[in-house]
């Protein structure tokens, strides 16, 4: 099944069966399809559901529950809150441990409620209802169509298919329902490049049948650029090769809540090891073990809950000022969970096509070897194209003529064969639209250059016919045997193909026989790679230098030369052509070995220069991303050569790095000669392709993992949509790493899904948080619940506001994103300070209190708590880098909540006391006592050791 963004797609025909419409659970199976057959069908077949929500109706509360409680940080709040319902280990009212852990709970419900409805809305407006058949109407244009398939492998180039030949001579296509006629079709699979099937019709005498392939293929989520085309429903719902190259959506957790999840398993420890030395020195008396687990439900509140509130709340704040970023307008943020995780990202996959270009190739140059027209001289290419066939006829004639003398040839007549030959060798097919529906036989009737649109197997083809076109010489039609050029004075030259030779991986090149109607000569054109054509034409002394000149540049650079043949020549090559290709055993090579007979002294005509756009801002953006510490991989289904010119173009790698393209490995030895070959080499960027990509994963998926990840650059070229999703999981599992994937197609979706943070294209966020563990008075109900959202809540959180350098600085040095690399904010050093500055804060309260309020101790709970608040909101204000007015209405807020309860906690705070004069200066020495000399040693330390934003925001 196809889906065109050109043209209409009308459902058409009878369902197979009235099941159509239920999912089949079954194994994957070849299957039989009847056209017009519905009684005929042997087994039912999933329904064509697009679905990439995480879980459903019934399985959305658990599925939740389960990803929030299978990490011990909330699993242990859970246990705590359960506790309570055992009447020996209750130490208050429920709502004293369930109101937090249900407010946790219900933001977390909430949030993941949003998502999964957006994604249903999503999958929603996707959603297909299959048929037996589907149309896809476009212009008629000789049984055969182009298709896209830029979202299944990345390609962007323009793919021919053909029909079922025994189905073309039918007078309508509704008598396809008529005829008996069914298509085998092999189970479903993986691969996107292979079919294997048959069409068999039954109802003549005797039965036709036909094999069918790729070239008789169209997958779903492929583009229909032109001809009309009735599909064969075969594959649908989960057996879609688009849906089989997709992995299923997972959770993702955040590595800052998973270093927040360890270090809370440390806290448990040494919460467990308190206990014990308590009952110890209890002698172990009575229900020792009893008393316990009392002991861990008073010392509970060492791992306070308001940090899984204010991590849930900040991750919110993030995803919204990402969104409302006036920086990166339009970006959506599709999981909240993690924005924190762009602060940390060592490796960063990007796609090619649509995410790093814009897939607008653009002719920059033309080299002829004495001289180079640049953008800046095509006026110079345009006025010898047009000398050239506006001079006298007898003139015009001999500057058409094959060349068989020595004489050297002017500038014009050798611009004008270059031009010539650029137009005539590719794979460009001129289409006619008129008045935005396809009229093909009337537009092209006049051959109208506003109704022409071209269509090729690649975008450079394109870009370099219509180089030709705006330089005076126009494509302006062609069909598999012929080719019509019109000239600057409006005459149309004729062509007939006598002979065409695709480009393949393999070869690197393309070529093409052609006999000019008017002279009856007869040329062999050939375009490819400096790699192989420049052992294919006569000796030069410029070839190898230009074309590394313009390689560097960033050109994707192409040798175009041409043969002439006579008659005899051509008959003698045909007839050997022929015979090579019925040839039963060893066909292809056979093939090469007669083509390769032409392929000798060939005459050079010129280099021709592409350059694939890119997108805005690439360039600086990737060198941002280098200086920052983060290492970029390309992964890309395009040629090589196309990927390599891209990493080059867009400074990938930078100038002074070579390049190791990995030849091309089908055994265990061949890739273990290649490895050793790159190990020698050093501050090399890496180019390699998926076939060898898969072999070095199977044999020695260590060591080349290790040597990739040295490399400052890798480049992986046509990788399959599995392919990308498996790199990123080993760059996970192998580095430890967090990585980030970037993509624009259906092609990327496993990719960017796999990855710790995906981006999908249609900043950089720091997240900093801070830690308070001070020892609590804990027989009180309400001060806990207080303490734990309410009080303390409001400060912290304002932090996320907190900026250690402005933005505008962050990204005129990148190199500060190192830092960050480091998770130094919650490392176990930093983790322990933070236990030890809670101890001695703890400390200082308590004994300050019995130290100043000997003789009102029986004040304490007032005493500690008022000490207790405003320690914390003191040490927020000097932990504070960059004061934002919020965090002033936090700091503020936070007391008058605190004032404002006291009317209520009657019972355990005397208002009269804390009312009083020695009270307040009493709490305010405990409270300096405890934050000052603090403050004293960070100021000391950053004095003599500053951070390295230091003198950046001095």
């Amino acid at each position: 099944m196809s889906q065109s963004k050109k043209k209409e797609l009308n459902p058409f025909a009878l369902r197979c069966c009235p099941w159509s419409g239920c999912c089949g659970m079954g194994d994957f199976r070849p299957r039989t399809v009847w056209l017009g057959h519905p009684e005929k069908r042997e087994q039912r077949y999933p329904r064509n559901v697009i679905n990439n929500q995480k879980y459903n109706f019934f399985t959305f509360l658990p599925g939740v529950l389960f990803n929030q409680f299978k990490y011990f940080f909330n699993l242990y709040f859970l246990l705590l809150a359960c506790s309570q319902f055992v009447n020996e280990l209750r130490l208050g009212a429920l709502y004293t441990y369930w109101v937090p852990l249900g407010f946790v709970l219900i933001i977390t419900i909430v949030r993941e409620a949003v998502e999964e409805i957006r994604c249903f809305l999503r999958d929603k407006e996707n959603q297909r209802v299959p048929a037996d058949m589907i149309f896809l109407r476009t212009s008629e244009r000789n049984g055969s169509c182009f298709l896209r398939t830029d979202q299944l492998d990345g390609e962007t180039d323009w793919k021919l298919r053909l029909p079922v030949a025994c189905t073309q001579r039918l007078p309508t296509a509704g008598d396809l329902l008529q005829i008996r006629s069914y298509v085998y079709a092999e189970e479903p699979n993986i691969d996107i490049h292979n079919f294997v099937g048959t069409f068999t019709r039954e109802d003549g005498d005797p039965p036709v049948n036909e094999s069918l392939s790729i070239e008789n293929t169209l997958w779903a989520s492929t583009v229909i650029a032109s001809g009309t085309v009735v599909g064969v429903v075969i594959y649908t719902g989960k057996e879609l090769r688009s849906v089989m190259n997709t992995s299923n959506p997972r959770h993702k957790i955040g590595l800052f809540d998973l270093e927040v999840n360890c270090l809370t398993k440390i806290l448990f420890g040494a919460l467990v090891v308190v206990s014990l030395v308590m009952v110890a020195l209890q002698h172990f008396a009575g229900r020792w073990y009893l008393q316990i687990f009392r002991f861990l439900l008073l010392f509970s509140n060492i791992v306070p809950i308001s940090l899984r509130v204010n991590l849930d709340m900040g991750k919110m704040v993030f995803s919204w000022m990402i969104k409302k970023d006036s920086k990166i307008p339009g970006t959506v943020v599709r999981a909240s969970t993690i924005p924190e995780q762009l602060g940390r990202i060592s490796y960063l996959l990007t796609d090619k096509t649509g995410t790093l270009t814009m897939n607008e190739m653009v002719f920059r140059r033309l080299h002829l070897g004495t001289v180079a027209y640049g953008m800046d001289s095509m006026d110079e290419v345009q006025s010898h194209v047009f000398s050239a066939y506006t001079q006298p006829p007898h003139d015009f004639a001999a500057s058409r003529a094959p060349a068989t003398t020595k004489v050297r040839k002017t500038i014009s007549s050798r611009v004008h064969e270059a031009v010539k030959a650029i137009a005539l060798v590719h794979n460009v097919t001129p289409v006619y639209e008129a008045n935005g529906v396809t009229d093909q036989a009337e537009a092209e009737q006049h051959y109208e250059d506003t109704c022409r649109v071209y269509q090729a197997s690649s975008p450079d083809e394109v870009s370099l016919v219509q180089w030709t076109e705006s330089v005076g010489l126009t494509l302006v039609g062609r069909d598999q045997s012929s080719m019509q050029l019109r000239t600057p004075s409006g005459q149309i030259l004729n062509f007939t193909i006598l002979q065409i030779f695709p480009f393949t991986y393999e070869s690197k090149r393309m070529g093409i026989i052609v006999r000019d109607e008017s002279t009856g000569e007869i040329t062999f054109y050939m375009k490819g790679a400096d790699v192989v054509m420049s052992g294919i034409v006569q000796y030069n002394d410029w070839l190898e230098e230009e074309c590394g000149n313009m390689a560097r540049e960033g050109l994707r650079v192409l040798v175009v030369a041409k043969k002439s043949l006579t008659e005899d020549q051509y008959q003698d090559f045909e007839a050997r052509y022929v015979q090579a290709k019925l040839s039963v055993h060893d066909r292809s090579l056979k093939v090469a070995t007669v083509i390769e007979s032409l392929e000798m002294e060939m005459e050079l005509l010129c280099l021709t220069g592409v350059e694939d756009q890119l997108q805005a801002d690439v360039r600086p953006t990737l060198e941002i991303l280098r200086n920052a510490g983060i290492k970029v991989w390309m992964l890309t289904g395009d040629k090589l050569e196309t990927a390599t010119c891209t990493a080059k173009n867009a400074h990938l790698v930078t100038r002074n790095q070579d390049i190791h393209v990995f030849r091309p490995v089908t055994t265990r030895s061949e890739a273990h000669l290649e490895l050793n070959a790159f190990r020698r080499k050093h501050d090399c960027a890496l180019v390699i392709s998926g076939d060898s990509l898969e072999v070095c994963l199977k044999f020695y998926e260590y060591e080349f993992m290790e040597l990739a990840c040295q490399c400052p650059a890798v480049v992986c070229c046509r990788c399959a949509p599995t392919q990308k999703a498996q790199i990123v999981r080993l760059l996970k599992e192998r580095t430890g790493k967090l990585t980030c994937a970037v993509g624009d197609g259906g092609n990327d979706v496993s990719m960017i899904q796999e990855a710790d943070c995906g981006v999908g294209v249609e900043g950089k966020a720091v997240f900093s948080s801070v830690f308070y563990f001070a020892s609590v008075p804990l027989y009180q109900g309400f001060l806990i619940i207080g303490y734990s959202t309410i009080y303390t809540m409001f400060p912290v959180f304002s932090l996320v506001l907190d900026k250690d350098v402005k933005s505008e600085v962050a990204m005129l040095y990148p190199e500060l994103y190192k830092d960050l690399l480091k998770g130094r904010p919650l490392s176990f050093k930093t983790f322990l300070i933070w236990v030890l500055i809670s101890i001695y804060q703890g400390s200082i309260i308590m004994y300050g209190a019995l130290l100043l309020f000997e003789s009102e101790f029986v004040h304490i709970v007032a005493i500690s708590f008022t000490s207790l608040i405003l320690t914390e909101l003191l040490m927020v204000a000097l932990t504070v880098q960059t004061w934002h007015w919020l965090m002033v209405v936090a700091e503020l807020l936070s007391l008058a909540c605190y004032v404002a309860s006291l009317v209520f906690l009657h019972e355990f705070i005397d208002i009269y006391f804390i009312a009083t004069l020695s009270f307040v200066w009493k709490v305010t020495v405990i409270t300096l006592v405890s934050c000052l000399p603090l403050y004293v040693l960070k100021y000391l330390r950053r004095r003599f050791s500053p951070p390295s934003y230091s003198k950046l925001t001095s």
